[in-house]
Protein backbone atom coordinates (compact mmCIF):
# COMPACT_ATOMS: atom_id res chain seq x y z
CA UNK A 1 0.00 0.00 0.00
CA UNK A 2 2.43 2.53 0.72
CA UNK A 3 4.43 1.69 -1.95
CA UNK A 4 1.51 2.64 -4.22
CA UNK A 5 0.93 5.59 -2.34
CA UNK A 6 4.62 6.59 -3.41
CA UNK A 7 3.78 5.88 -7.13
CA UNK A 8 0.39 8.12 -6.74
CA UNK A 9 2.86 10.61 -5.10
CA UNK A 10 5.44 10.66 -8.04
CA UNK A 11 2.78 10.59 -10.47
CA UNK A 12 0.73 13.93 -8.75
CA UNK A 13 4.11 15.85 -8.45
CA UNK A 14 4.95 14.80 -11.79
CA UNK A 15 1.76 16.66 -12.77
CA UNK A 16 2.85 19.49 -10.29
CA UNK A 17 5.53 20.13 -11.83
CA UNK A 18 4.41 20.31 -15.50
CA UNK A 19 1.74 22.49 -14.36
CA UNK A 20 4.08 24.65 -13.07
CA UNK A 21 6.95 24.61 -15.69
CA UNK A 22 3.76 26.00 -18.24
CA UNK A 23 2.57 29.51 -15.57
CA UNK A 24 6.48 29.89 -15.49
CA UNK A 25 6.80 29.69 -19.32
CA UNK A 26 3.51 31.96 -19.32
CA UNK A 27 5.44 34.62 -17.26
CA UNK A 28 8.80 34.87 -18.62
CA UNK A 29 7.67 34.25 -22.39
CA UNK A 30 5.72 37.47 -22.46
CA UNK A 31 8.46 38.97 -24.58
CA UNK A 32 10.72 37.31 -26.65
CA UNK A 33 13.73 38.93 -27.99
CA UNK A 34 16.72 37.40 -30.49
CA UNK A 35 19.95 38.90 -30.44
CA UNK A 36 19.53 41.41 -32.65
CA UNK A 37 16.53 43.05 -31.22
CA UNK A 38 18.98 43.48 -27.96
CA UNK A 39 21.94 45.06 -30.18
CA UNK A 40 18.85 47.62 -31.46
CA UNK A 41 17.69 47.88 -27.59
CA UNK A 42 20.87 48.68 -25.86
CA UNK A 43 22.30 50.77 -28.64
CA UNK A 44 19.26 53.66 -28.20
CA UNK A 45 19.46 53.16 -24.43
CA UNK A 46 22.66 51.77 -22.41
CA UNK A 47 23.68 54.57 -20.12
CA UNK A 48 27.33 54.03 -20.53
CA UNK A 49 26.85 54.76 -24.41
CA UNK A 50 24.68 57.86 -23.78
CA UNK A 51 27.26 59.06 -21.35
CA UNK A 52 29.99 58.76 -24.13
CA UNK A 53 28.31 60.13 -26.64
CA UNK A 54 28.21 63.25 -24.65
CA UNK A 55 31.94 63.81 -24.33
CA UNK A 56 32.30 63.69 -27.60
CA UNK A 57 29.68 66.47 -27.77
CA UNK A 58 31.87 68.11 -25.03
CA UNK A 59 35.04 67.49 -27.02
CA UNK A 60 33.45 69.23 -30.26
CA UNK A 61 32.40 72.41 -27.70
CA UNK A 62 35.67 72.68 -26.43
CA UNK A 63 37.62 72.52 -30.05
CA UNK A 64 34.88 75.69 -30.64
CA UNK A 65 35.79 77.66 -27.75
CA UNK A 66 39.18 77.44 -28.43
CA UNK A 67 39.02 78.10 -32.66
CA UNK A 68 37.06 81.25 -31.67
CA UNK A 69 40.22 83.27 -30.80
CA UNK A 70 41.43 82.71 -34.41
CA UNK A 71 38.31 84.91 -35.57
CA UNK A 72 37.69 88.77 -35.07
CA UNK A 73 36.61 89.66 -31.45
CA UNK A 74 33.74 92.29 -31.59
CA UNK A 75 32.01 93.92 -28.69
CA UNK A 76 29.35 96.88 -28.86
CA UNK A 77 29.17 99.61 -26.08
CA UNK A 78 26.19 102.17 -25.06
CA UNK A 79 26.10 104.72 -22.21
CA UNK A 80 24.41 106.96 -20.25
CA UNK A 81 24.94 109.41 -17.50
CA UNK A 82 23.61 112.68 -15.66
CA UNK A 83 25.67 114.25 -13.29
CA UNK A 84 24.26 117.39 -11.08
CA UNK A 85 26.86 119.96 -9.09
CA UNK A 86 26.63 122.48 -6.42
CA UNK A 87 28.06 125.86 -6.34
CA UNK A 88 29.04 127.63 -3.14
CA UNK A 89 26.21 130.48 -4.03
CA UNK A 90 23.76 127.64 -4.11
CA UNK A 91 23.41 127.50 -7.87
CA UNK A 92 23.61 124.08 -9.50
CA UNK A 93 24.88 122.22 -12.65
CA UNK A 94 23.74 119.13 -14.50
CA UNK A 95 25.74 117.58 -17.23
CA UNK A 96 24.45 114.76 -19.33
CA UNK A 97 26.59 112.23 -21.35
CA UNK A 98 25.72 109.82 -23.74
CA UNK A 99 28.04 107.54 -26.30
CA UNK A 100 27.86 104.28 -28.11
CA UNK A 101 30.51 103.03 -29.90
CA UNK A 102 32.29 99.43 -31.29
CA UNK A 103 35.37 97.76 -30.82
CA UNK A 104 37.28 94.82 -31.93
CA UNK A 105 40.20 92.88 -32.42
CA UNK A 106 41.70 90.16 -34.33
CA UNK A 107 44.89 88.06 -33.00
CA UNK A 108 47.73 88.34 -36.10
CA UNK A 109 50.43 86.41 -34.71
CA UNK A 110 51.20 84.13 -31.40
CA UNK A 111 53.81 82.20 -32.86
CA UNK A 112 50.85 79.94 -34.05
CA UNK A 113 50.03 78.75 -30.26
CA UNK A 114 46.14 79.18 -31.06
CA UNK A 115 46.43 77.07 -33.96
CA UNK A 116 48.32 74.35 -31.90
CA UNK A 117 45.20 74.39 -29.52
CA UNK A 118 42.51 73.77 -32.06
CA UNK A 119 44.73 71.15 -33.60
CA UNK A 120 45.15 69.71 -29.91
CA UNK A 121 41.36 70.39 -29.70
CA UNK A 122 40.41 68.52 -33.04
CA UNK A 123 42.78 65.42 -31.59
CA UNK A 124 41.06 65.61 -27.91
CA UNK A 125 37.49 64.76 -30.70
CA UNK A 126 39.25 61.73 -32.17
CA UNK A 127 40.10 60.18 -28.61
CA UNK A 128 36.45 60.39 -27.59
CA UNK A 129 35.54 59.05 -30.58
CA UNK A 130 37.82 55.76 -29.75
CA UNK A 131 36.59 56.29 -26.64
CA UNK A 132 32.25 55.86 -27.59
CA UNK A 133 33.78 52.77 -29.70
CA UNK A 134 35.72 51.17 -26.62
CA UNK A 135 32.51 51.51 -24.78
CA UNK A 136 30.74 50.39 -27.62
CA UNK A 137 32.88 46.75 -27.40
CA UNK A 138 32.58 46.87 -23.74
CA UNK A 139 28.87 46.91 -23.89
CA UNK A 140 28.54 44.25 -26.59
CA UNK A 141 30.93 41.79 -24.25
CA UNK A 142 28.70 42.68 -21.16
CA UNK A 143 24.98 42.09 -23.44
CA UNK A 144 26.14 39.15 -25.12
CA UNK A 145 27.58 37.51 -21.84
CA UNK A 146 24.04 38.60 -20.54
CA UNK A 147 22.16 37.10 -23.43
CA UNK A 148 23.93 33.77 -22.88
CA UNK A 149 23.47 33.47 -19.69
CA UNK A 150 19.71 34.07 -20.01
CA UNK A 151 19.81 31.47 -23.29
CA UNK A 152 21.43 29.33 -21.23
CA UNK A 153 19.44 29.48 -18.13
CA UNK A 154 16.51 28.59 -19.93
CA UNK A 155 18.15 25.63 -21.67
CA UNK A 156 19.10 24.34 -18.40
CA UNK A 157 15.49 24.50 -17.21
CA UNK A 158 14.60 22.45 -20.10
CA UNK A 159 17.32 19.70 -19.22
CA UNK A 160 16.32 20.15 -15.38
CA UNK A 161 12.87 18.72 -16.75
CA UNK A 162 14.38 15.96 -18.54
CA UNK A 163 16.95 14.65 -15.75
CA UNK A 164 13.80 14.90 -13.41
CA UNK A 165 11.72 12.61 -16.44
CA UNK A 166 14.94 10.43 -15.81
CA UNK A 167 14.47 10.49 -11.83
CA UNK A 168 10.96 9.87 -12.22
CA UNK A 169 10.89 6.60 -14.18
CA UNK A 170 13.96 5.44 -12.51
CA UNK A 171 11.89 5.59 -9.54
CA UNK A 172 8.84 4.11 -10.92
CA UNK A 173 10.60 1.21 -12.28
CA UNK A 174 12.49 0.66 -8.66
CA UNK A 175 8.93 0.83 -6.76
CA UNK A 176 7.90 -2.05 -9.30
CA UNK A 177 11.18 -4.07 -8.46
CA UNK A 178 10.86 -3.65 -4.86
CA UNK A 179 7.60 -4.19 -4.58
CA UNK A 180 8.41 -7.87 -5.84
CA UNK A 181 11.34 -8.41 -3.82
CA UNK A 182 13.61 -8.14 -6.49
CA UNK A 183 15.64 -5.07 -5.55
CA UNK A 184 16.69 -3.83 -1.84
CA UNK A 185 15.59 -0.59 0.27
CA UNK A 186 18.65 1.55 -0.08
CA UNK A 187 17.75 1.09 -3.95
CA UNK A 188 14.61 3.16 -3.25
CA UNK A 189 15.65 5.43 -1.22
CA UNK A 190 18.90 6.56 -3.72
CA UNK A 191 16.02 6.63 -5.99
CA UNK A 192 14.33 8.99 -3.69
CA UNK A 193 16.94 11.39 -2.88
CA UNK A 194 17.74 11.44 -6.54
CA UNK A 195 14.32 12.36 -7.70
CA UNK A 196 13.95 15.34 -4.68
CA UNK A 197 17.37 16.36 -6.24
CA UNK A 198 16.53 16.86 -9.45
CA UNK A 199 13.26 19.20 -8.40
CA UNK A 200 15.49 21.06 -6.72
CA UNK A 201 17.48 21.43 -9.87
CA UNK A 202 14.42 22.50 -11.48
CA UNK A 203 13.65 24.98 -8.82
CA UNK A 204 17.07 26.11 -8.98
CA UNK A 205 17.14 26.75 -12.62
CA UNK A 206 13.97 29.05 -12.29
CA UNK A 207 15.74 30.95 -10.06
CA UNK A 208 18.40 31.20 -12.33
CA UNK A 209 16.02 32.33 -15.09
CA UNK A 210 14.84 35.62 -12.95
CA UNK A 211 18.83 37.11 -12.41
CA UNK A 212 19.52 35.92 -16.11
CA UNK A 213 16.77 38.37 -16.68
CA UNK A 214 17.49 40.95 -14.52
CA UNK A 215 21.31 40.80 -15.84
CA UNK A 216 19.81 41.22 -19.75
CA UNK A 217 17.45 44.12 -18.52
CA UNK A 218 20.67 46.19 -16.92
CA UNK A 219 22.25 45.73 -20.19
CA UNK A 220 19.56 47.08 -22.68
CA UNK A 221 19.61 49.89 -20.51
CA UNK A 222 15.82 49.49 -19.08
CA UNK A 223 14.75 50.39 -15.71
CA UNK A 224 12.66 47.95 -14.91
CA UNK A 225 12.62 44.35 -15.51
CA UNK A 226 9.89 42.98 -17.77
CA UNK A 227 9.55 39.18 -17.82
CA UNK A 228 11.69 37.76 -21.27
CA UNK A 229 12.72 35.20 -22.90
CA UNK A 230 15.75 34.86 -25.22
CA UNK A 231 15.85 33.20 -28.93
CA UNK A 232 18.70 31.64 -30.07
CA UNK A 233 20.88 28.92 -30.42
CA UNK A 234 24.59 27.93 -29.22
CA UNK A 235 26.73 27.89 -32.59
CA UNK A 236 29.63 29.75 -32.73
CA UNK A 237 29.70 32.16 -35.57
CA UNK A 238 32.84 34.21 -35.14
CA UNK A 239 35.27 30.77 -35.52
CA UNK A 240 38.81 31.44 -36.37
CA UNK A 241 40.30 28.31 -38.05
CA UNK A 242 43.57 30.21 -39.30
CA UNK A 243 45.43 32.31 -37.09
CA UNK A 244 45.22 35.40 -37.54
CA UNK A 245 47.87 38.49 -37.95
CA UNK A 246 47.60 39.80 -34.23
CA UNK A 247 48.95 42.76 -34.69
CA UNK A 248 46.95 43.87 -37.35
CA UNK A 249 44.18 43.13 -35.74
CA UNK A 250 45.32 45.33 -32.23
CA UNK A 251 45.87 48.43 -34.46
CA UNK A 252 42.70 48.61 -34.93
CA UNK A 253 41.65 48.36 -31.49
CA UNK A 254 39.88 51.54 -30.43
CA UNK A 255 41.58 52.01 -27.30
CA UNK A 256 44.97 52.23 -28.98
CA UNK A 257 43.26 54.24 -31.06
CA UNK A 258 42.41 56.62 -28.44
CA UNK A 259 45.51 56.44 -26.86
CA UNK A 260 47.43 57.50 -30.25
CA UNK A 261 44.30 60.49 -30.56
CA UNK A 262 45.92 61.47 -27.19
CA UNK A 263 49.61 61.11 -27.90
CA UNK A 264 48.73 63.32 -30.90
CA UNK A 265 46.67 65.97 -28.97
CA UNK A 266 49.54 66.26 -26.59
CA UNK A 267 51.88 66.93 -28.84
CA UNK A 268 49.98 70.02 -30.35
CA UNK A 269 49.80 71.10 -27.24
CA UNK A 270 53.95 70.71 -26.89
CA UNK A 271 53.62 73.22 -30.05
CA UNK A 272 51.41 75.32 -28.30
CA UNK A 273 53.88 75.56 -25.29
CA UNK A 274 56.78 76.47 -26.92
CA UNK A 275 54.64 79.16 -29.20
CA UNK A 276 54.38 80.91 -25.56
CA UNK A 277 57.63 82.35 -25.63
CA UNK A 278 56.33 84.42 -28.96
CA UNK A 279 55.24 87.70 -29.28
CA UNK A 280 51.93 87.90 -29.48
CA UNK A 281 50.33 90.52 -32.13
CA UNK A 282 46.61 91.90 -31.92
CA UNK A 283 45.06 94.58 -34.18
CA UNK A 284 42.84 96.87 -32.73
CA UNK A 285 40.05 99.00 -34.29
CA UNK A 286 36.86 101.16 -32.69
CA UNK A 287 34.30 103.68 -33.95
CA UNK A 288 32.23 105.73 -31.32
CA UNK A 289 29.65 108.77 -30.61
CA UNK A 290 29.43 110.77 -27.88
CA UNK A 291 27.67 113.93 -26.82
CA UNK A 292 25.57 115.29 -24.22
CA UNK A 293 22.23 114.79 -25.80
CA UNK A 294 20.96 111.82 -27.37
CA UNK A 295 21.70 110.91 -30.20
CA UNK A 296 25.18 112.00 -29.72
CA UNK A 297 26.49 113.20 -32.73
CA UNK A 298 30.24 113.98 -31.77
CA UNK A 299 32.54 110.76 -33.99
CA UNK A 300 35.48 109.20 -32.79
CA UNK A 301 37.34 106.17 -34.27
CA UNK A 302 40.18 104.40 -33.13
CA UNK A 303 43.06 102.11 -35.23
CA UNK A 304 46.31 100.47 -33.64
CA UNK A 305 48.15 97.43 -32.92
CA UNK A 306 49.14 95.50 -29.85
CA UNK A 307 52.21 93.88 -29.21
CA UNK A 308 53.46 91.66 -26.14
CA UNK A 309 56.12 90.42 -25.42
CA UNK A 310 56.83 88.27 -21.76
CA UNK A 311 60.57 89.31 -20.22
CA UNK A 312 60.39 86.88 -17.06
CA UNK A 313 57.93 85.26 -14.89
CA UNK A 314 59.77 83.27 -13.25
CA UNK A 315 60.61 80.41 -15.44
CA UNK A 316 56.74 79.58 -16.01
CA UNK A 317 57.00 78.93 -19.44
CA UNK A 318 59.78 76.63 -18.95
CA UNK A 319 57.97 74.55 -16.53
CA UNK A 320 55.27 74.86 -19.21
CA UNK A 321 56.89 73.02 -21.64
CA UNK A 322 58.69 70.86 -19.72
CA UNK A 323 55.73 69.22 -18.49
CA UNK A 324 54.10 69.20 -21.86
CA UNK A 325 57.05 67.23 -23.17
CA UNK A 326 57.13 64.79 -20.92
CA UNK A 327 53.10 64.28 -20.83
CA UNK A 328 53.93 62.86 -24.61
CA UNK A 329 56.57 60.66 -23.58
CA UNK A 330 54.42 59.31 -21.07
CA UNK A 331 51.50 59.30 -23.72
CA UNK A 332 53.95 56.62 -26.15
CA UNK A 333 54.89 54.84 -23.58
CA UNK A 334 51.46 54.18 -23.10
CA UNK A 335 50.84 53.64 -26.39
CA UNK A 336 53.56 50.77 -26.90
CA UNK A 337 52.43 49.32 -23.64
CA UNK A 338 48.44 48.92 -24.76
CA UNK A 339 49.83 47.38 -27.93
CA UNK A 340 51.60 44.44 -26.54
CA UNK A 341 48.71 44.01 -24.46
CA UNK A 342 46.09 43.95 -26.62
CA UNK A 343 48.32 41.42 -29.04
CA UNK A 344 48.43 39.38 -25.98
CA UNK A 345 45.30 39.61 -25.04
CA UNK A 346 44.40 38.21 -28.41
CA UNK A 347 46.24 35.33 -28.55
CA UNK A 348 44.86 34.49 -25.39
CA UNK A 349 41.04 34.88 -26.14
CA UNK A 350 41.47 33.13 -29.51
CA UNK A 351 43.50 29.95 -27.64
CA UNK A 352 40.27 30.04 -25.29
CA UNK A 353 37.95 30.29 -28.26
CA UNK A 354 39.81 27.21 -29.89
CA UNK A 355 39.36 25.49 -26.95
CA UNK A 356 36.08 25.97 -25.89
CA UNK A 357 35.32 24.69 -29.71
CA UNK A 358 37.15 21.66 -29.49
CA UNK A 359 35.49 21.05 -25.83
CA UNK A 360 32.15 21.16 -27.43
CA UNK A 361 32.74 18.23 -29.94
CA UNK A 362 34.31 16.21 -26.96
CA UNK A 363 31.55 16.96 -24.56
CA UNK A 364 28.83 16.20 -27.68
CA UNK A 365 30.37 12.89 -28.88
CA UNK A 366 30.52 11.92 -24.79
CA UNK A 367 26.69 13.01 -24.16
CA UNK A 368 25.88 10.84 -27.67
CA UNK A 369 28.16 7.55 -25.76
CA UNK A 370 26.19 7.93 -22.37
CA UNK A 371 22.45 8.04 -23.91
CA UNK A 372 23.37 4.99 -25.71
CA UNK A 373 24.61 3.26 -22.63
CA UNK A 374 22.13 4.29 -20.72
CA UNK A 375 19.37 2.99 -23.26
CA UNK A 376 21.28 -0.43 -22.92
CA UNK A 377 21.41 -0.40 -19.04
CA UNK A 378 17.87 0.84 -18.74
CA UNK A 379 16.89 -2.27 -20.76
CA UNK A 380 19.52 -4.45 -19.01
CA UNK A 381 18.80 -3.40 -15.45
CA UNK A 382 14.73 -3.60 -16.07
CA UNK A 383 15.15 -7.66 -16.52
CA UNK A 384 17.47 -7.83 -14.01
CA UNK A 385 21.01 -8.25 -16.15
CA UNK A 386 22.93 -5.80 -14.22
CA UNK A 387 23.04 -4.29 -10.67
CA UNK A 388 21.37 -1.46 -9.11
CA UNK A 389 24.77 0.20 -8.37
CA UNK A 390 26.50 -0.51 -11.28
CA UNK A 391 22.66 0.64 -13.25
CA UNK A 392 22.46 4.11 -11.22
CA UNK A 393 26.10 5.03 -12.27
CA UNK A 394 25.76 5.27 -16.26
CA UNK A 395 22.54 7.29 -15.17
CA UNK A 396 24.37 9.65 -13.27
CA UNK A 397 26.70 9.95 -15.58
CA UNK A 398 23.85 10.63 -17.93
CA UNK A 399 22.66 13.40 -16.09
CA UNK A 400 26.08 14.84 -16.03
CA UNK A 401 26.86 14.62 -19.69
CA UNK A 402 23.75 16.81 -20.27
CA UNK A 403 24.66 19.60 -18.00
CA UNK A 404 28.39 19.41 -19.18
CA UNK A 405 27.71 19.35 -23.19
CA UNK A 406 25.52 22.70 -22.57
CA UNK A 407 28.26 24.34 -20.01
CA UNK A 408 30.82 23.44 -22.98
CA UNK A 409 28.15 24.96 -25.35
CA UNK A 410 28.01 28.26 -23.20
CA UNK A 411 31.39 28.72 -22.52
CA UNK A 412 32.22 28.38 -26.55
CA UNK A 413 29.86 31.07 -26.77
CA UNK A 414 31.42 33.77 -23.78
CA UNK A 415 34.62 32.53 -25.62
CA UNK A 416 33.78 34.22 -28.81
CA UNK A 417 31.99 37.26 -27.17
CA UNK A 418 35.36 37.44 -25.42
CA UNK A 419 37.46 37.61 -28.65
CA UNK A 420 34.94 39.69 -30.13
CA UNK A 421 36.10 42.42 -27.64
CA UNK A 422 39.33 41.70 -27.81
CA UNK A 423 39.37 42.75 -31.50
CA UNK A 424 37.75 45.87 -30.39
CA UNK A 425 34.59 45.14 -32.17
CA UNK A 426 31.77 47.60 -31.38
CA UNK A 427 27.85 46.60 -30.33
CA UNK A 428 26.70 46.91 -34.01
CA UNK A 429 29.80 44.29 -35.26
CA UNK A 430 26.79 41.67 -36.60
Amino acid sequence: MKLKVRLLFIKLSFVLIILNLFLTGRLYADQMLTWGDCIKEAAKNHPDLIAAGEIIKQSEASKQQTASGLFPQVDAQVSGSTAQSSASAGNSSKADAYGYGVTGSQLLFDGVKTINNVKAAQQNIVASQQSFKFTSTTVRYKLRTAFVNLLTAQEMLRIAQEIFNIRRGNLELIVLRYESGLEHKGALLTAEADLADAQYGIDQNKRAVVVAQQELTKELGRKELISMTVQGDFKVKDEVLVKPDFEALAKKNPSLAQLIAQKNSAEFSLKSAYGNFAPQLTGLAGASKAGDHWTPRGNNWNLGLNLSLPLFEGGLRTAQVAQARALVNQLKENERSALDGIIFTLQQSWALLQDAIENVNVQYLALKATEERSKIAQAQYSIGFIAFDNWIIIEDNLVKAKRSYLNAQEAALLAEAKWIQAKGEVLEYE
